[in-house]
């Protein structure tokens, strides 16, 4: 071989028993550090956030460095899957305006929320989740789940909602157009709560995009790597992906690469100190 390579032996030997360089050394003592944060993360992250996990340790990398390893690594980010291209509905709601109006930047917790439902394929059949976000650090605080989509599911949600921030003064709460959230008991609890309305235009998921956002993430990070043979376990491995990751470890680009609970934690901290 080594002769096939125009090689001498003694020197093919000589490389093989020569230590790593200090740049290799450090290659593979990084990647170790990689593939533990990327472990750590539910294996979802790209090489930004791993660069900004490497920070957080105390490391000292430039981003194009990580790029290389993590390449080299083959580690990469769990991505979604491409929309479909088209033009999408602009008609606005009959009876509700669109006050939000895609403004998803929030001043201070319990101004604005979204919420939304989506389904959960299982052996047993589907699940679907309703959840509510508080467009000023996305963090989810309401989450109910139930084997069918009445109207009381989306309304559960937002009592939970409701219950864990205890918000002071109106609130904004932003909705598509299905028919849970045009029935008479949504109407009845959301005035009864002092709730202003805001309703995305027909056909346009972009006006609701921070909670569209969490679904896709949701459903990419977590449940298509997973097969649910229960409601029961869906339910579960959901709590644990919000409650667990979500909401206090995962990576928000939007709130400066701090998970929602530290976020808020640190936000609260600054105006205490102001």
């Amino acid at each position: 071989m080594c002769r096939c390579l125009a090689v001498q032996p003694s020197g093919c030997y000589a490389w093989r028993k020569a230590p790593l360089n200090q740049r290799a050394r450090e290659d593979a003592r990084q990647t170790q550090q990689i593939r533990q944060a990327w472990n750590d993360g539910n294996k979802v992250y790209g090489y930004r956030k791993l660069h900004d996990d490497l920070l957080d340790q105390g490391e000292t990398c430039c981003p194009s460095r990580l790029a290389r390893l993590t390449r080299i690594a083959g580690i990469k980010a769990q991505i979604g899957y491409k929309s479909r291209s088209g033009s999408y509905g602009v008609k606005p709601s009959v009876a509700i305006d669109n006050t939000l109006a895609r403004q998803f930047d929030v001043a201070a917790p319990g101004k604005a929320w979204v919420t939304d439902v989506t389904y959960i394929r299982t052996m047993e059949g589907f699940a679907y989740l309703a959840v509510v976000l508080d467009l000023y650090s996305s963090l989810v605080v309401g989450w109910p789940m139930r084997s069918r989509r009445p109207t009381d599911l989306v309304l559960q949600a937002l009592h939970i909602a409701v219950c864990r921030r205890n918000p002071k003064h109106r609130v904004l709460i932003h909705l598509d157009q299905g028919s849970q959230f045009t029935s008479m008991d949504w109407a009845a609890f959301t005035r009864a709560h002092n709730f202003e309305h805001s309703m995305s235009r027909r056909g346009n998921c972009h006006d609701n995009a921070v909670v569209e956002s969490f679904f896709n993430q949701l459903k990419r990070e977590r449940i298509r790597r997973r097969t649910y043979k229960t409601r029961g376990g869906a339910r579960q491995d959901v709590f644990d992906y919000i409650v667990m990751f979500y909401n206090t470890v995962r990576k928000h680009v939007r709130n400066g690469m701090l998970s929602p609970v530290e976020f808020e934690r640190q936000q609260a901290t600054r105006q205490q100190g102001v």
